[in-house]
């Protein structure tokens, strides 16, 4: 057993959603930082939105200043993407990126209460009728995302538009944090597919057969079945699974996240991914994997500053 292997294994027997236990000092940990978000997010309910924006902000600036290694691997992938931008340019685009995504944190929390909860995004015309065409072929859709600026508003945006939309996500580390992912989600009628979860192939399924739309996020690496894809330009260990799932079910697929509208805002738009012709085998998925990848790295290539720079999106980690 090499080292690296040995220190996946350890990881695994540590991490919950893989049947393992946690030490008593990441027990310890972890009971912290519940304790801390716990706090935090009672004292946020209690602010107004502009204030709670205000406070995401310095949050995100606070991140950008006090943890070096987030901000070079953002730093990393920026120059990875865009090797003509001057270097200055590359660090006014990761700071913004900080600055949003504390703005995207505040907003979240905001979403955990219907009183202060931001309104729906629109959902483009053009948008509108490709999810009608796919749902209309009677296969259900696998909808394929990115965590490209306020995802869960997007989410909470479709179930608002009358898209039945079932969202495929992976457990947190620490089990009270899922149940708040999924207050937060079923609060505005997301329903949500836990990956881990033993009934999780048959919920799937259902949602398909049943006309649903299946919302996975694309964007990141996992510890799923991956495969090498262009990325933004570079080969990225890409989920192959949303891929296999919509060329067995025969299911269209449709990339859908935030993207810019009129006047600085924001808006749902959607595109068709051709599929037509493809197999429900190994080289099928790969390319349908790809063709997922090019529409989304297109979609981050016109809003760069609300995508997540800081994720280790090319480089190697232990376990992963």
């Amino acid at each position: 057993m090499t080292l690296s292997s040995a220190g996946a294994e350890l990881d695994t027997m540590r991490d919950l959603r893989e049947g393992g236990r946690w030490t008593l000092l990441q027990r310890a940990k972890n009971d912290a930082i519940w304790l801390l978000a716990s706090l935090a997010l009672d004292a946020a309910r209690r602010l107004p939105p502009p204030t709670l924006l205000r406070l995401g902000r310095l949050l995100g600036q606070a991140a950008h200043l006090l943890v070096p290694r987030a901000r070079d691997t953002a730093r990393s992938n920026v120059a990875r993407v865009f090797p003509r931008m001057e270097p200055e340019a590359r660090r006014q685009l990761v700071r913004r990126c900080f600055i949003a995504l504390g703005e995207l944190l505040a907003e979240t929390v905001a979403m955990l209460h219907t009183d202060t909860s931001p309104p729906p995004l629109p959902l483009c015309d053009e948008a509108r009728a490709v999810i009608d065409r796919a749902r209309a072929e009677g296969r259900g859709v696998v909808f394929a995302s990115a965590h490209l600026g306020p995802w869960e508003r997007v989410a909470a945006s479709l179930v608002a538009a009358g898209v039945p939309l079932v969202a495929l996500v992976r457990e947190s580390y620490d089990p009270r944090f899922s149940l708040l992912y999924e207050r937060l989600r079923s609060a505005h009628g997301v329903r949500v597919v836990w990956r881990a979860h033993p009934g999780a192939a048959a919920r799937i399924l259902r949602t398909l057969r049943s006309g649903g739309v299946l919302g996975v996020p694309m964007d990141l690496r996992s510890r799923v079945p991956s495969c090498e894809a262009p990325f933004l330009g570079h080969l990225a260990p890409t989920a192959v699974g949303p891929a296999r799932i919509a060329l067995r079910a025969r299911a269209p697929v449709v990339v859908g996240t935030a993207a810019p509208g009129p006047e600085d805002s924001l808006v749902v738009t959607a595109t068709r991914i051709d599929s037509d012709g493809l197999l429900p085998d190994d080289v099928g998925a790969i390319e349908l994997t790809a063709r997922i990848n090019a529409e989304l790295s297109r979609r981050i290539m016109a809003l760069p500053h609300a995508w997540v720079w800081m994720h280790e999106r090319w480089t190697p980690r232990t376990g992963l």
